[in-house]
């Protein structure tokens, strides 16, 4: 191996998989005069400062640094910053996210559980007197007041710093105001507890009660002198968190927003703008049928603006539900077998789009983020295109292949785009669709670039990615790496640089690597999401359907497979090896669900059901009943289990149970425990060593020669 690949683990463990350095969380102000967004000072800087790009003259500033405002003085979270850390998948440090007032004239940003604000036009931060640890922090629109969480209780404070007072403030110990409960933040992309009123007199905050929730104990063995964490854990078939919701006025009078909670127990989204009532999307628990209420906020009475039903499931999508500046309802919803944007009752894209969110409203169009549906003249493998579209048609703003997203106000739009090509992504800026301007990044290069080749495999026309060694040269088979995620929102074969660099490396150690979407994942149609309903093991079918397929084209040594994962992709290398010896000869499973009993509600119940009503479903898709080791007969493939004991998310109880049943059953196996290790492994040194240990299993597994 050459010096290069011997460092790339360590790189990319530094560098947080070479995103350290991006620009991120991108907001533009009303008048497109000003880009609002966060980056740390280099490829291997973990703290995020808030900048601020003048659109007009190109220029950009800090507005506010974290290492200035904290005086040098290390950063210090609290248990509740640190969940919702977890929850988000956020890794940085720093400022990591902030609020803006209506006018993006003023920033509030949490800083070591401390309140700061950040004058945007004049480029000057300072702290605020408040209650701690401070999370999640939001300006009213007018700017004159901003809102916060401290100790589970709803806070406001004047932004001159004055009048620091409890809005609502927890009765119970199992009570919080304004935080976004378990599955709210794992499972619905809602993150935020309390929104404010266009007029910035009240708010809306959510009343979370745990009290309902089973409490697990998660301890570090490495450390028997702590007390095991208590967490409220919201298992499949379970009782979930009790959530209502409140109109709450500056003044404190409080008034209850009432809908039928029992049939619709699900707070999904929230809305509320100037251009109609509050909006909520509520559904019901087995995700089957939701309404779309809006809320008098005098009275905390709704009315049904929309119903929806599925007889399979109700995907949840980001932007949606929302209102038009005419006051139409905006929504995404499943209609004619393809995934349709709705204004109004009028559908304004058709079987050609696949849509993934919505990503501004505007009083001429609806910016889109959409993929090529089945009925697309030319499919698009892995690409994710922004659309502007009206009922005049649809226009793509994004040209060239690849992932792209946006942010827009005005006729000032941010536009971000990874590529195949190039690593990273490029940010510009573009005023009226022309572009003016950029947003450099300071993420390292990875020096490397993918040899990937995007194609589709078997009958079912999977979505494949194929990587080969950069050297290698010949028609020699070579030994396989299966490396999937291959579940539900995880799309992998994407036309991006970067999200292959870590295949790529795997393929350099002498492997062809290959990556399936199959049935299940996002990005292709609602019938192809939505058919493994009910029976999870569909993604191994069509993982080893892709694999048979492309070896009639590439080569790939049938002889030599093995396959790796993390969480569901965990699951399905666990799976692989388990259920299919005769195709798969080795497997790493990283905090793999083996149970599904044991993972929470919301998204295990949305698939397999309720445990109770549907026990065959979930011993269909377990690895740790009878079921799931059905295929343990001979031969006996080697299988490593990884796994965070500190996981809350994929508790280390799943990684115990898979092997107590491996053992029950006389079948060898290899368990690599990780101290104090999350569902993410951000630890430098353990998630360069994970990569390395994996490349020695997989080649000792194989018989293939080890460096």
């Amino acid at each position: 191996m050459t010096t290069e690949t011997d460092s790339f683990p360590r790189r990319h463990a530094r560098t947080q998989r070479f995103t350290l350095g991006a620009p991120r969380s991108f907001t533009v102000a009303p008048d497109g005069s000003r880009v609002v967004f966060l980056r740390s000072g280099s490829g291997t800087d973990r703290a995020n400062s808030l900048w601020v790009l003048d659109t007009e003259e190109g220029t950009e500033r800090v507005a506010a640094d974290p290492r200035a405002l904290l005086g040098g003085l290390e950063e210090h979270l609290s248990p509740e910053e640190r969940a919702r850390r977890e929850r988000s998948r956020e890794g940085g440090a720093g400022i990591v996210s902030y609020a803006t007032d209506a006018a993006v004239e003023l920033a509030s940003f949490a800083l070591s559980g401390r309140l700061f604000t950040a004058e945007l036009r004049a480029g000057t931060a300072r702290e605020l007197p408040a209650a701690h640890p401070v999370i999640d922090p939001r300006p009213s629109p007018d700017g004159r007041h901003v809102a916060y969480v401290a100790g589970g209780a709803l806070r406001v404070v004047s932004a001159e710093g004055a009048d620091d007072r409890a809005l609502a403030a927890p009765d119970d110990g199992t009570v919080s105001y304004g935080m976004a409960e378990f599955i709210a933040a794992e499972e619905m992309g809602r993150s935020r507890g309390f929104w404010w009123s266009p007029e910035s007199d009240r708010l809306l905050v959510a009343r979370v009660d745990d009290a309902p929730v089973r409490r697990w104990f998660i301890s570090d063995p490495a450390h028997p002198e702590r007390e095991p964490s208590r967490v409220a854990y919201p298992a499949a078939g379970t009782p979930n968190a009790d959530v209502r919701l409140f109109v709450i006025g500056l003044d404190g009078v409080r008034t209850e927003v009432s809908w039928d909670r029992a049939r619709y127990p699900y707070l999904a989204r929230v809305h509320w703008s100037g251009a109609g009532a509050p909006l909520l999307l509520v559904q019901a628990r087995d995700h089957r049928s939701q309404l779309f209420l809006a809320v008098d906020p005098d009275t905390g009475a709704t009315r049904m603006v929309h119903a929806d039903e599925d007889p399979t499931w109700l995907e949840l999508f980001p932007g949606v539900p929302c209102w038009s500046p005419s006051g139409r309802l905006v929504r995404i919803t499943d209609e004619g077998g393809a995934r349709r944007l709705v204004v109004g009752e009028r559908p304004l894209t058709g079987p050609q789009l696949h849509l993934r969110a919505v990503l501004d409203v505007s009083d001429d169009d609806v910016l889109v983020a959409a993929s090529a549906g089945e009925e697309a003249a030319e499919p698009e493998i892995g690409e994710v295109h922004v659309y502007r579209v009206n009922e005049l048609g649809v226009e793509r703003l994004s040209q060239e292949p690849g992932v792209h997203s946006a942010v827009r106000a005005g006729n000032v739009t941010v536009l971000v785009s990874a590529t195949l090509d190039r690593p990273g992504a490029r940010v510009r800026i573009l005023r009226d669709g022309k572009p003016t301007g950029a947003v450099p990044s300071y993420a390292d290069d990875p020096g490397m670039s993918p040899r990937v080749t995007l194609t589709h495999g078997g009958a079912r026309r999977i979505p494949c990615a194929v990587l080969m060694p950069r050297d290698y040269s010949g028609n020699a088979p070579l030994p396989v790496l299966m490396d999937p995620y291959g579940g539900p929102h995880g799309a992998r074969v994407l036309a991006a640089h970067n999200p292959h660099l870590t295949s790529q490396w795997f393929a350099d150690q002498g492997f062809a690597v290959v990556v399936a979407d199959g049935r299940g994942t996002p990005g292709r149609s609602p019938a192809w999401e939505k058919a493994v309903h009910h029976d999870f093991t569909l993604s191994l079918d069509d993982q080893i359907e892709a694999l048979r397929d492309l070896a009639a084209s590439h080569p790939l040594d049938l002889s030599r497979v093995a396959v790796r994962g993390w969480s569901y992709g965990g699951y399905l290398a666990a799976l692989a090896v388990l259920r299919r010896p005769d195709v798969f000869h080795a497997g790493i499973a990283g905090a793999p669900v083996t149970d599904w009993r044991l993972y929470d509600t919301h998204y295990t119940e949305r698939y397999l059901g309720d445990p109770a009503t549907r026990p065959e479903t979930y011993a269909k898709s377990s690895l740790v009943t009878d079921d799931g080791l059905s295929g343990a007969g001979e031969p006996h493939r080697p299988l490593m289990i990884v796994h965070g004991l500190a996981d809350d998310n994929v508790v280390v109880a799943h990684a115990l149970r898979l092997s107590s049943a491996l053992l029950a059953a006389g079948r060898p196996h290899e368990v690599l425990p990780l101290s104090g290790v999350t569902h993410m492994t951000p630890q430098e040194q353990v998630a360069e060593n994970l990569l390395l240990l994996q490349v020695d299993f997989l080649k000792r597994s194989l018989g293939l020669p080890r460096d």
